[in-house]
């Protein structure tokens, strides 16, 4: 029973770790609060995109591997300090995003 409660601890400080809504505050800048922008006039307009989509992007701009419209290099920064459980969260956050 002790290990069921340790992982549910774990699990919603997790969660809380990886809040989508905070993540993508500095994606906003560029992406606008709805994701309805295209980023500096220059990426597709992300709003509508379901989250495999969001998170398998931008685990391929963090790891280099993925550089569309010729954003990788910039967004490999923004999303380099992103793990796991964060990419996951503000992918679900944008693909919620009306």
């Amino acid at each position: 029973m002790k290990k069921i409660a340790l992982a549910l601890l774990v699990a919603s400080v997790s969660l809380m770790a990886a809040d989508g809504a905070a993540a993508y505050k500095k994606c906003a800048a560029c992406h606008g609060a709805n994701a309805e922008k295209k980023a500096l006039n220059k990426s597709a307009v992300i709003q509508g995109w379901d989250a495999a989509k969001i998170e398998k992007s931008l685990h391929g701009y963090k790891a280099g591997t993925l550089n569309t419209y010729g954003m990788g290099a910039l967004m490999k920064g923004q999303v380099a300090s992103y793990d796991d459980a964060t990419i996951a969260a503000v992918s679900a956050y944008i693909a919620g995003l009306k």
